[in-house]
């Protein structure tokens, strides 16, 4: 069992282009990505630099509290900066020419219609490649209406109230005044710094651009060895090596054990070398648990090496393998968030990448970076075992009659 894994493990080390593809690449890739892409991580923590044009069509007191107290307030000076426009059109070709990443424009008489209780419509404008910004000033714009509507609602609540309970009690209480009061210390409230987002960190480093690809990329590449060691177990079996090796006294099980082992061997440590390779050439931070990181590789390898025995098992020919396993590696890297994140996907995606080992890979290797408890990694783990276990069985079943 452990000679024919060997064997397999130094026709892999001594197959350049296997080193090209699982070794070289994965670096490279993870260098220019991880520097290309490092602006869309908040690496220092905080929310996004953005620039917002507003275009005020009416002013009035609760317009300019939100303009000047939320928009432009001590919490969100360094992160947001607003410029006012004339007019809407201006404001649309600002945001096309990309010179403001969102646009903002404020109905006529909208701060009075919201202390009347009448909500309109804000509209707001923004550049595809700059939705979470959008998505911030959304959200501020509709806490700070939330919050004015609340005064406004309470407000008529008490002058309700003291309608008819001020006549029967006492005839001297001056109601005008405890509304107008009350309002105030509303509205007061309203405008304190509650009102925006502010950021904080939850005990957790963010994950920088490097970071994610590092991660991504070994994920992704590591999935390649289900192809290749297919490929092996297909060129053995069109030589008769492997029918050779079934005619001999060697058991069945040692045999497929063995092309297991062989898979999962080389895997293991191209993960290894991997992390090691970006972690001292460009600083990588791969957490502060070494062992829930080797376990998960552990796992993961596991996953990789019993895959590559059901494509074995399913396909006879090299050419097959080589075309289906590509496209098949590609789409489960897509899937898995090795290309974009997958926060970007939509909620159901969300849900159908948990079908792809790399996806659970992924996001333990991130979960490791940002400090995790043993707890949370059992879950991953259980799957890729059993994934990697349940494929190991199918594949030696079908490489029996086959």
């Amino acid at each position: 069992m452990f000679t024919i894994a060997w064997k397999d493990m130094e026709i892999r080390l001594k197959d350049r282009k296997s080193f090209i593809t699982l070794l070289l690449m994965p670096i490279v890739l993870t260098m220019i990505l991880g520097s290309a892409l490092s602006g869309v991580f908040g690496e220092d923590g905080t929310l996004p630099g953005t620039s917002t044009g507003i275009v005020v069509s009416s002013t009035d007191e609760v317009t300019d509290q939100f303009i000047n107290q939320v928009l432009q307030g001590k919490e969100l000076r360094d992160s947001l900066t607003v410029s006012e426009f004339n007019s809407e059109e201006e404001l649309r070709l600002a945001v096309e020419n990309q010179k403001v990443d969102v646009g903002l424009i404020l109905p006529v008489h909208w701060g009075e219609g919201l202390m009347k209780g009448e909500e309109k419509t804000v509209t707001i404008l923004k550049d595809p490649a700059k939705e979470i910004q959008a998505t911030i000033l959304r959200s501020i714009t509709n806490s700070f209406v939330d919050r004015i509507t609340t005064v406004s609602a309470a407000a008529g609540t008490v002058a309700e109230k003291l309608s008819t309970v001020v006549p029967v009690s006492n005839q001297n209480i001056n109601s005008a005044g405890m509304i107008t009061s009350l309002v105030d210390d509303l509205s007061v409230i309203a405008g304190t710094k509650v009102n925006a987002i502010v950021s904080e960190k939850d005990g957790k480093e963010p994950i920088s651009g490097m970071q994610y690809y590092a991660a991504a990329m070994g994920a992704m590449f590591i999935l390649f060895n289900t192809t290749i060691g297919a490929k092996t177990i297909i060129q053995e079996r069109k030589t008769d090596t492997l029918a050779r090796l079934m005619c001999s006294p060697i058991r069945h099980s040692s045999i497929m054990i063995g092309k297991f082992l062989g898979t999962f061997s080389f895997s293991l440590l191209q993960f290894i070398v991997f992390v090691m390779t970006t972690h001292y050439l460009f600083g990588v931070a791969w957490g502060n648990n070494i062992l829930q990181l080797f376990v998960i590789g552990i796992a993961y390898s596991v996953s990789v090496a019993g895959l590559a025995m059901i494509i074995a098992g399913l396909i006879t020919e090299e050419k097959t393998a080589d075309t289906m396993g590509g496209i098949g590696v590609q789409i489960l890297a897509l899937l898995g968030g090795s290309m974009i994140p997958l926060a970007s996907f939509p909620s159901i995606m969300q849900q159908v990448a948990n079908i792809a080992p790399n996806k659970w890979a992924l996001h333990s290797f991130l979960e490791i970076m940002n400090g995790t408890s043993w707890s949370s990694l059992v879950m991953p783990i259980t799957i890729l075992i059993t994934i990697g276990l349940t494929t190991l069985f199918i594949g030696s079943i079908k490489l029996k009659y086959r």
